[in-house]
Parts: C-alpha cells; sequence; structure tokens
C-alpha cells in the first residue's frame, strides 16, 4: 500500500488506519518526486493518493499507477479536478478529507475487487 499525503500528519493519520487494518505501508511519500521514486522500487498492490501535493497535481503518480495496474483511491478535499491530465483520475474513489476509517479502508476494498 502506497501513501502519497503532503501533510505529514494526515498522512500519519492515514498510515495508522491502514496499518491497524492489516495494510502495510509504503511512504508516506510528501511529494511526485517521492511517489515516483518509490515506484521504480517497490510495487504495491493499491495507493493512496492526495490530489495535491505542495501546489502540484498528483498527476505524474497516477499515470505511473495506472501504467503499472495498480489501483488507487484519492483522499483529497477536492471533489472536481480541473488540472491538465485530471482525466487519469476518472473512476478513482475520493473519500475526501477529513479521512474516514471506514470510508478509506471500503474503497481500498473496492478498488482491489
Amino acid at each position: 500500500m502506497l501513501v502519497v499525503e503532503d501533510e505529514m500528519m494526515i498522512a500519519l493519520d492515514v498510515q495508522m488506519m491502514l496499518e491497524d487494518n492489516g495494510y502495510t505501508v509504503l511512504g508516506p511519500a510528501g511529494s511526485v518526486e517521492g511517489a515516483l521514486r518509490l515506484l521504480d522500487e517497490l510495487r504495491p498492490d493499491v495507493a493512496v493518493l492526495d490530489g495535491n501535493l505542495r501546489g502540484r497535481p498528483v498527476i505524474p503518480v497516477a499515470r505511473r499507477l495506472r501504467s503499472l495496474e495498480i489501483p488507487f483511491v484519492l483522499s483529497s478535499a477536492y471533489d472536481i479536478f480541473t488540472f491538465d491530465g485530471s482525466d487519469v483520475l476518472a473512476g478513482a474513489e475520493n473519500v475526501q478529507k477529513p479521512v474516514s476509517e471506514n470510508r478509506l479502508i471500503a474503497a481500498l476494498q473496492r478498488a482491489l475487487s
């Protein structure tokens, strides 16, 4: 499980939720570059992505995940993504922020099925 989130407290909270539910967490990665480096070395089963990382859209990470056929869910305060390339996010469930453990785990189960 890859967690991509630039706000450290949220990242740690999501990591704890996932670990409490039996997931092994890679990262968390706080930037597009950090997430791409992790994906160069490791292949997670699924990922949780924040839509905006330090002012940069998560699009390059989503593209890499799609190319590797790794499902992902979004954990973003944004409902609509209007930046270039946001079509790569189509079909990914957004569990919204603040992240609810029940919503997150259910969305991940759906993404993996």
